[in-house]
């Protein structure tokens, strides 16, 4: 199980490890969205920097603002101390990195607002 933290705007925030082709691990806050239905979403910059395979490209998603056209990498993060292999969606707009609904199909997520805990385990 880890533990999150809310940002000032209340939204939820984990620690995860991106992975690197080479193994070097990177440390980062993710935001969770349960409005996002991939398993990850970084931006083409950090994905290629972290020397992940490009699956497909120009691939076609709805998003909040439209369709727009997404890159696909196999990607592998670490959560929890147990590492996943996962097809990651990269795009030179996407500002943060992003969970998607996918994880809560494997993990419990708790949110206690009045009592400051965030749990994704």
């Amino acid at each position: 199980m880890i533990e999150g933290k809310f940002s000032s705007n209340n939204e939820l925030i984990f620690e995860i490890d991106l992975v690197a082709s080479d193994g070097f691990i990177i440390t980062v806050d993710a935001l969770l969205d349960t409005g996002f239905s991939d398993w990850l979403a970084i931006n083409t910059q950090d994905a290629e920097s972290l020397g992940w395979q490009l699956i497909d490209d120009e691939e076609t998603r709805l998003t909040a603002r439209g369709e727009a056209q997404f890159n696909i990498y196999a990607g592998t993060v670490s959560l929890d101390g147990q590492e996943f292999s996962i097809p990651v969606i990269a795009g030179e707009e996407i500002a943060e990195v992003l969970l998607g609904l996918p994880w809560l199909f494997t993990r419990r997520l708790v949110v206690d607002f009045p009592e400051s805990l965030l749990t994704l385990g």
